[in-house]
């Protein structure tokens, strides 16, 4: 889905749609080591063509398997979401009024428009941070092995209070001591 600059401008008056069915495993897998597999992905969309540059507008569809953040189990993805971006070229962006300055412009490098490099672009850019499998999703246990464990935010803090209020018996006495220094100190 590359189209050159010149062949977009036949398409000025009435715009260009396209759908398409891309298989873009190995360039996701090349740009992302997380990413362990990805379904074709569904493109549909148009560009439209005018003095301020080239408007692409598509919807995506695919599936990534990415590895859960606890366990690394792998965990399918889906992903459905609109793009849209305004292309121009190094003259076009040269005479950008204020008006088109709301927009992000993505300056074109060279005479083609690659709709590719976009979808792989945006498709990192929608992988979430974190990625539960169901069961981590609804399951309260959170891993943990010998001298170690993992807990909730909300544990933490817990234990964190707990730890604050308790003494340790060894500095008990001390404790004491400026009790009885400050019960001085007012008298």
């Amino acid at each position: 889905m590359r189209w050159s600059l010149q062949e977009l401008r036949k398409y000025q008056e009435s715009g260009l749609s396209f759908e398409e069915h891309l298989d873009l495993t190995k360039q996701l897998k090349a740009r992302d080591s997380q990413i362990l597999d990805a379904t074709i992905v569904e493109v549909v969309g148009t560009i439209t063509i005018d003095s301020y540059g080239y408007l692409l507008q598509y919807r995506l569809k695919t599936t990534l398997t990415l590895p859960s953040s606890r366990s690394l189990e792998p965990v399918l993805v889906p992903l459905d979401f609109a793009v849209t971006e305004q292309f121009v070229t190094p003259e076009q962006f040269a005479q950008a009024s204020e008006a088109m300055s709301e927009y992000e412009l993505l300056l074109l490098e060279g005479q083609t428009l690659d709709v590719v490099e976009s979808v792989l672009d945006n498709i990192l850019l929608e992988i979430p941070l974190q990625v539960f499998t169901e069961a981590e999703k609804t399951g309260q246990s959170l891993p943990k092995g010998q001298d170690w464990e993992v807990v909730s935010e909300e544990d933490y803090h817990q234990q964190k209070d707990a730890a604050a209020t308790t003494i340790d018996p060894r500095l008990a006495k001390l404790s004491q001591l400026l009790e009885e220094t400050s019960e001085d100190d007012k008298e």
